[in-house]
C-alpha cells in the first residue's frame, strides 16, 4: 500500500501492517465524526507516526499512485475535511 502524507512524501507499507493502519483510521474517523478536534489531532499524529515508522519512504522522484492520502500532521477537523470520507481516509478492509 502506498500512503501519501501531504507535505511530507509517500511511504510504502507492507501488507502485514495495513491492518494496524486500518485500526488507526477507524479511531481517527470516529474522532472526526464526533467533532472532537483534540482527539482527531491525537489520532492523526498517531497514524502519521505509525506510517513514518512502519513504512519505507519513497524517493521524491518516485511518484506512485497513492492508496491513501493523509492530511499534514498539524491538521485539525476543518483542515482535514477534504481528505475524509464517510469511511475515513481509507476504505475499510474486508474481514
Amino acid at each position: 500500500m502506498i500512503v501519501r502524507i501531504s507535505g511530507t512524501g509517500q511511504y510504502e507499507l507492507d501488507d502485514d501492517v495495513v491492518k494496524k493502519l486500518d485500526e488507526l483510521d477507524t479511531a481517527l474517523t470516529n474522532a472526526y465524526h464526533a467533532g472532537n478536534d483534540a482527539d482527531f489531532r491525537a489520532c492523526l499524529h498517531k497514524a502519521i507516526t505509525f506510517v513514518e515508522q512502519s513504512g519505507k519512504q519513497l524517493a521524491d522522484e518516485q511518484l506512485l499512485p497513492s492508496d491513501v492520502i493523509m492530511p499534514p500532521d498539524d491538521s485539525g477537523l476543518e483542515d482535514a475535511r477534504d481528505y475524509m470520507s464517510d469511511e475515513g481516509l481509507m476504505a475499510p478492509l474486508e474481514a
